[in-house]
């Protein structure tokens, strides 16, 4: 499968069966996007939580693309109020879909939609395609239980946030990254606005330092998994 990263928390994930899955689509407000809403295709999207710069342009892409949101209970709820398709979920639970599977964690953040609509939990995602697993861990600060998720799951591509302020900062991440034993660390959300400036380059400096690794990617890169 391919990774392309969009900036800011935003993914889009293509299997080799050719399904494609945005994560956290912020595009159109996003300044340091190299894509609009407009230039992207889903047929599924998942979301970590409701703020505007993770659920970004759900509501356009889902509608143009007829996707299905995959969601906690409360955020799929209110996109199904919204005319979307979506598939209820909720932190600690999985499911099998026809891509791969798909399994809440926790986070520890807010989820409030712009039009100021209870989000439900904030969460991370534990997503299986093609025998890889990636976690996107959302918005969220260090916890513990990030070692127990790499306990139990064999975590090929972890992305974890770094611009600090409303989540994790360098150093925290280079713990959780311990945490979780990830083959590999992806830095995200950082830079997209001042009050989260971040080094990514330093991040992965100091994921090497203690023997592992780290990409940081470029606005747009697309990797092969």
């Amino acid at each position: 499968m391919k990774l392309r990263y969009f900036s800011h928390s935003a993914f889009q994930i293509t299997t080799d069966s050719g399904k494609v899955i945005l994560i956290d689509p912020f595009l159109d407000g996003n300044p340091t996007s190299p894509v609009k809403s407009d230039e992207v295709y889903a047929d599924y999207i998942l979301l970590t939580h409701a703020h505007g710069d993770h659920f970004g342009d759900t509501i356009k892409i889902a509608k143009k693309c007829n996707s299905t949101v995959i969601a906690v209970y409360e955020l799929a709820n209110y996109c199904i109020e919204k005319g979307l398709n979506a598939h209820n979920m909720h932190i600690g639970g999985s499911h099998e879909f026809e891509f791969g599977r798909v399994k809440f964690t926790i986070a520890h953040h807010g989820s409030l939609t712009s039009d100021n609509h209870f989000g439900g939990e904030p969460s991370g995602i534990i997503v299986t395609i093609d025998n890889k697993t990636l976690y996107h861990a959302g918005d969220t600060g260090i916890f513990l239980d990030m070692k127990l998720i790499g306990e139990m799951n064999r975590i090929d591509y972890a992305l974890l946030p770094i611009g600090d302020n409303f989540t994790m900062g360098i150093d925290d991440a280079v713990k959780a990254a311990e945490f979780l034993n990830a083959d590999v660390s992806i830095p995200i959300h950082f830079n997209t606005f001042p009050v989260i400036e971040a080094s990514p380059n330093e991040f992965k400096s100091k994921i090497e330092a203690i023997g592992r690794k780290a990409i940081v990617l470029k606005y747009g890169q697309e990797i092969e998994l």
